[in-house]
């Protein structure tokens, strides 16, 4: 079904048994006591699952270079010690596994950073100290030490990291080198920082090790390269000795989506078609693949002679085996919502995943066959059901799922309707099939009372969450945002939200570009956030007001990584956003409110309350997701309890 995809790769010296590469993430398990034999678990379930060539987390090849202020360094015999355990796994699974070296540069949330120059980033606080000529040079031997000691470690190489605004970018790019020495200046002295690197290394680590240049295929940031030049830094890299280029997009400074759900799948890999034009070593495309027809199709066209997949093999360990065998539908696909992996690596914990909490867990969250298996009733299929239903019936448990609602999905199906949300419907359907072939029995349209649960040994509550109303006068008037969503109330020309949570948002979103956003392809995407251009101009359907009564920032319950993508969306499309209101009364000409003291109305045809939720009980037993708490619809928590509710039964 996928033969591109599962076409070997030879790289003259080894032979990869597809095309499919596990692309490196930030872990949060790089410098933690136990990190090595978690990250030797995780990896090498991902072997197993049939990755031809994994990338690790990055390392860095000094302390200088490390990301925070915890060591996350690979540049010590001790270090390579430690490491063993890793490659060690993942080829007892069956897999390779290059090492990733990484230096910050001016991305390091330390106050020991460094740079080609001087120059602060717009989004870090510490400004980094400029190298002298000699600090480059041992900066560079580094690089070549670190990789010596990869090899002995175990690793089949390294992934040298020249992407995404990291130490080796910013030599690249005169946003960041101002140096008047060798270093600096012409594109030519700016990028033998990176050709240096590469050449010590396949020097110092021999012919026959991989050496995997990550190249930046976009900077998306002014005083970056452009396409020429990014071939130029392409060709020479290959000269200099690398195996493979595999692609970053964007600088994480970049005000341009890369990897967040605004982005359609395989949306940049047109950039990645540049570089495969102007080397003859194989070049690997990324940035939401998350599905092997994607992967696939990428391959077809000739964009790329591999694809890397990260996120996507969170959600699912062993996407690659099986798209090899065609199982489509046994999939776990990536909803790139970033709220348990990369949100969680920038607040200090491991990364894991939405609809795979297990990953990141594997030494910790484990689901072994039931002693003796039970009878048990799980009511509600929404996150937390979904997730609890199928652990308990995989390990042995004859299980009965009960859905109030005509079909499986709870608030996912809400949230599918989205702008850039679509990925939930997959987590559905997903779910459901995981169901079928678990033997789950599902009853939907049924509510369970106290006679359908009669019988059950434990009984799981996971009936979600209604839609919290507050006590204002003429609420009445108002919609719900559930009646929005599902399409039972078009909203007029001017709108009024009240609340501002992730739900305000969404509601927004889905009002000013569902249909805008409707093709979600590659050339939209980038008009309307102007990669290469200017933005196309927004042309909203409707004047939004959006209130709340705190006085903290808009949107700071939003995720860390995206929460700007929607910020910046409802900036351009002119709504408006009032924060400290003390809501008086709703009319017919819209919200009577007082803010600062002064009363105010916020015109509205339409208002929608977006306010919060309160838990859903209707039934007793172990509660789990919204039921038990109804904080702001949080997947993430019920997809987790749910799980190890499971695994404890």
């Amino acid at each position: 079904m996928y033969p591109r995809l599962f076409t070997p790769l030879d790289l003259g010296f080894a032979v990869l048994p597809n095309r499919i590469l596990m692309g490196s993430m930030h872990t949060g398990l790089e410098s933690r006591p136990d990190g090595m034999a978690r990250l030797a678990a995780f990896y090498a379930e991902r072997a197993k699952g049939g990755a031809a060539l994994i990338v690790t987390g990055g390392f860095s090849p000094n302390a200088e270079g490390n990301l925070g202020p915890h060591r996350a360094e690979f540049s010590t015999a001790q270090d390579a010690e430690n490491h063993r355990v890793i490659p060690r796994a993942v080829h007892d699974a069956g897999g390779r596994i290059v090492l990733q070296l990484l230096h910050s540069g001016r991305y390091g949330f330390h106050e020991q950073i460094v740079a080609p120059s001087a120059i602060k980033s717009p989004i870090n606080p510490h400004t980094p100290r400029e190298l002298t000529a000699r600090e480059i040079e041992q900066v560079i031997d580094d690089f070549s030490r670190a990789a010596t000691l990869a090899r002995e470690a175990g690793y089949d190489g390294v992934e040298i990291m020249g992407s995404e605004g990291y130490l080796i970018t910013q030599f690249l790019a005169a946003r960041t080198n101002h140096r008047t020495d060798e270093w600096g200046g012409a594109l030519e002295n700016r990028m033998r920082f990176a050709s240096e690197i590469v050449r010590r290394v396949r020097a110092a680590a021999g012919p026959q090790f991989i050496v995997v240049y990550r190249i930046s295929a976009l900077d998306l940031v002014e005083g970056g390269l452009e396409a020429a030049e990014i071939q130029s830094v392409a060709r020479a890299v290959a000269d200099a000795g690398a195996t493979l280029l595999n692609t970053g997009i964007g600088w994480h400074e970049a005000r341009i989506p890369t990897i967040a759900q605004a982005v359609p799948r395989g949306g940049f890999a047109w950039a990645t078609r540049r570089l495969k034009e102007a080397v003859s070593i194989p070049v690997v495309a990324s940035n939401r693949i998350n599905t092997p027809e994607v992967g696939e199709a990428i391959l077809v066209r000739g964009d790329a002679d591999m694809v890397s997949l990260a996120r996507a093999m969170l959600a699912d360990a062993d996407f690659a085996n099986k798209a090899k065998a065609g199982d489509r539908p046994a999939i776990n696909i990536c909803i790139a919502c970033n709220q348990a992996c990369l949100d969680h690596y920038f607040i200090g914990q491991p990364a894991s995943c939405v609809v795979n909490p297990r990953a990141g867990r594997e030494t910790k969250l484990v689901f072994n066959p039931a002693p003796k298996p039970k009878r048990i009733a799980v009511v509600g299929g929404g996150p937390a059901g979904l997730s609890c239903a199928a652990h308990a019936a995989e390990r042995g448990h004859e299980v009965t799922l009960f859905e109030k609602a005509a079909e499986l999905g709870g608030q996912f199906n809400l949230a599918k309707v989205i702008p850039g949300k679509h990925d939930f419907g997959e987590s559905i359907a997903y779910f459901a099939e995981r169901l079928k072939r678990a033997g789950v029995r599902v009853m939907v349209g049924k509510e369970a009372g106290a006679r359908e649960l009669a019988g059950y040994e434990e009984i799981v509550v996971a009936t979600g969450v209604d839609p919290r109303t507050p006590p204002i006068p003429g609420i009445e008037r108002a919609v719900s945002y559930v009646d929005v969503l599902n399409g039972k109330v078009q909203a007029g020309r001017n709108v009024a939200i009240v609340g501002m949570g992730g739900i305000g948002f969404d509601v927004a979103l889905y009002l000013l570009e569902r249909d805008s956003r409707a093709p979600y392809d590659p050339a939209a995407f980038a008009a309307h956030w102007g990669v290469g251009n200017t933005p196309a101009p927004a042309k909203p359907r409707h004047q939004i007001t959006m209130l709340k009564r705190s006085h903290t920032p808009f949107g700071h319950t939003l995720g860390r990584t995206t929460g700007w993508v929607h910020r910046a969306e409802l900036a351009r499309n002119g709504v408006r956003m009032l924060k400290g209101v003390e809501y008086r009364r709703i009319d017919e000409r819209g919200v009577h409110i007082t803010v600062d003291g002064k009363e105010r109305l916020a015109e509205a045809d339409t208002v929608i309350v977006c306010a919060g939720q309160t838990p859903r009980r209707q039934v007793s037993g172990h509660l789990i997701g919204g039921a038990k708490e109804a904080s702001e619809l949080d997947a993430k928590r019920a997809m987790l309890e749910g799980a190890e509710l499971a695994a404890r039964l």
